[in-house]
C-alpha cells in the first residue's frame, strides 16, 4: 500500500521512535523476549549518571510536602542520583531554572517538612500547552532538563498537574530523551482516577469531620437556633462533602446529583421547625438541572474552571428573605487544606508512601505513570497506573452511597473514609503553636 506524502509526514517520526525504542532495547537486553514486551512501555535510565527533581503543582494540602520527603529520602536512600534537585514554583520555577538543591536534608528536616502543611517548594497553576500548539517551550524544558543532567522527574499534583506530567512523559518519550517521569497524586478533593483515595483527603476529611462535628455542638446551644449552610471544598466530586457525614449533620448534598433549590429550602423547613435548628453541608459544586453552579459567579481561573465558592451565603440568605428564617452560612475553603495540626497520620504515611514509591518506579524503568494507592488483603499497597488513562478525568462519589433522595450519605461510605482519617501526628510546638519547615533554610543551586 502506498502512502501519500501527507500521511507518510504523520507516520514516519512515530515508526522512528519505535525502531530506536526497540534498538536500544535489543543492545540493553539481547533479546530476552519477556523483558521487551514490558519496556515498550518505559524508558531505561541509567539513575546513577543523573540528578532528579521533584516539584509541587496546583493547590496544596496539609501532607504535600509528606510525599516530598518521602521522594527526598527515598532518593538519598537508593545512592542513585547524583544530586537531588526541588523546583520552586512548579513548571514556573522549572522554566526559569529556580532549583535549590535538598540532597544533603538531614533527617530532622525531613520529619518536620513531612509534618508541614502547604507547598514548601512553592506550587503553580500553570496550564501546559500541546506540543503542536508550542513546540518551542517543549524544546526549552528539554534543554533545560539537559542542562541540569535530569534522568528522573517527579512532578506532585492533582488533575491538571497530572496532565502536565504526562505531556512531558509523552514529550521526552517521543524524542527518546533519557528521562523517566512518575506523577505523585496529590488532592484534598480525592477526584483523581485509578487509586483508592489519594494523599491530602484523609487530612481534610478529618478537618471536615471536626469542624462540623464543633459546629454542631455550638448550634445545639440554644433552644431556638437557626439553619447553619456549611459549604465544603471538592468541585465537581463530592467525597469532602460527603465526610461531613462523620459529624451526623442533618442534611449532605454533593454535586453527583443535581440540586433542586425549591426542595432544599422545603427540607431544611422541616427539619429546623421540627428540632429548632437544622445543619446543612453541601458542597460548592453543587448544580441545578441546567448545570449551572449554584451561587457561583462568572470567574474562571487560569484552567478555564468556574471560579466557585459562596454557595452557602447565596443559599443562606434567600431562606432568610424568603422565609424570615435566622441562618449562618459558613465558608470552609482555606482551612481545609491547610490545618496541618489535623493531619491523620494515615493520610501522612500514605503520602510518604507514595513519595518513596514513585522513585522506586523511576529505578524500575517506568514513566509516564502515576502511583496509586490500592487496597489489597486489608493493606495499603502502591501501584503504578498509565497517566494517559488520568490525565484530565474526574473520579466522582459513586452513588450507591449517596441515600434520602440525594440529601444524605450511606453507612457503607463511612466504612471507606474512616480508616483514612485515623491517628493523630505529634508536633512539637512553639510559642504554643506547631513548629513548621522553613523553606527559607533551602539551598538554592
Amino acid at each position: 500500500m502506498r502512502l501519500s506524502k501527507q500521511n507518510a509526514e504523520k507516520f514516519l517520526p512515530q515508526l522512528l521512535t519505535y525502531i530506536v525504542d526497540f534498538t536500544m532495547i535489543f543492545v540493553y537486553n539481547f533479546v530476552d523476549l519477556n523483558f521487551v514486551t514490558t519496556k515498550l512501555k518505559y524508558r531505561e535510565v541509567d539513575m546513577s549518571k543523573g540528578n532528579l527533581l521533584f516539584a509541587q503543582s496546583g493547590g496544596p494540602t496539609a501532607v504535600i510536602n509528606a510525599s516530598a520527603a518521602g521522594v527526598i529520602s527515598r532518593a538519598s536512600e537508593s545512592n542513585a542520583f547524583d544530586k537531588i534537585l526541588c523546583a520552586k514554583f512548579g513548571m514556573d520555577g522549572i522554566l526559569k531554572e529556580n532549583f535549590f538543591d535538598v540532597t544533603d536534608m538531614s533527617r530532622e528536616q525531613l520529619d518536620l517538612l513531612s509534618k508541614t502543611p502547604a507547598s514548601a517548594f512553592g506550587s503553580c497553576r500553570f496550564k501546559l500547552p500541546t506540543q503542536e500548539k508550542d513546540p518551542v517551550l517543549y524544546q526549552k524544558i528539554r534543554t533545560i532538563f539537559e542542562k541540569y543532567n535530569i534522568s528522573c522527574f517527579v512532578y506532585n499534583g492533582g488533575n491538571d498537574s497530572m496532565d502536565t506530567c504526562n505531556k512531558v512523559a509523552n514529550y521526552f518519550k517521543s524524542v527518546c530523551f533519557p528521562c523517566n517521569v512518575i506523577g505523585v497524586p496529590k488532592t484534598v478533593d480525592n477526584d483523581l482516577v485509578g487509586t483508592h483515595h489519594c494523599p491530602g483527603y484523609g487530612s481534610a476529611a478529618k478537618f471536615v469531620a471536626t469542624s462540623m462535628t464543633e459546629i454542631a455542638l455550638d448550634t445545639a446551644v440554644y433552644e431556638k437556633g437557626r439553619i447553619t449552610v456549611c459549604e465544603i471544598m471538592g468541585r465537581d466530586a463530592g467525597w469532602l462533602t460527603a465526610a461531613s457525614v462523620i459529624a451526623k449533620p442533618d442534611l449532605i448534598y454533593l454535586p453527583e446529583v443535581t440540586f433542586d433549590t425549591a426542595k432544599f429550602f422545603e427540607q431544611a423547613i422541616e427539619i429546623y421547625e421540627k428540632q429548632g435548628r437544622c445543619l446543612v453541608a453541601l458542597s460548592e459544586g453543587i448544580r441545578d438541572a441546567k448545570g449551572n453552579y449554584i451561587g457561583a459567579g462568572g470567574m474562571k481561573d487560569s484552567f478555564n474552571h468556574t471560579q466557585l465558592g459562596g454557595v452557602a451565603s447565596y443559599l443562606a440568605d434567600s431562606l432568610t428573605q424568603k422565609f424570615g428564617i435566622k441562618t449562618r452560612a459558613i465558608e470552609f475553603s482555606l482551612p481545609t487544606r491547610a490545618a496541618g495540626h489535623l493531619q491523620s497520620l494515615a493520610d501522612r504515611q500514605d503520602a510518604i508512601l507514595c513519595g518513596k514509591c514513585a522513585v522506586d518506579f523511576a529505578l524500575q524503568g517506568q514513566t509516564g505513570v502515576m502511583v496509586t494507592l490500592q487496597e489489597e488483603n486489608n493493606t495499603t499497597v502502591c501501584r503504578s497506573f498509565d497517566l494517559n488513562h488520568i490525565a484530565n478525568e474526574v473520579k466522582k462519589v459513586p452513588q450507591h452511597y449517596i441515600i434520602n433522595d440525594g440529601s444524605y450519605i450511606s453507612d457503607e461510605f463511612l466504612q471507606y473514609v474512616l480508616p483514612l482519617v485515623q491517628g493523630e501526628v505529634v508536633h512539637t510546638y512553639k510559642n504554643g503553636v506547631p513548629m513548621y519547615f522553613d523553606s527559607a533554610t533551602l539551598k538554592k543551586l
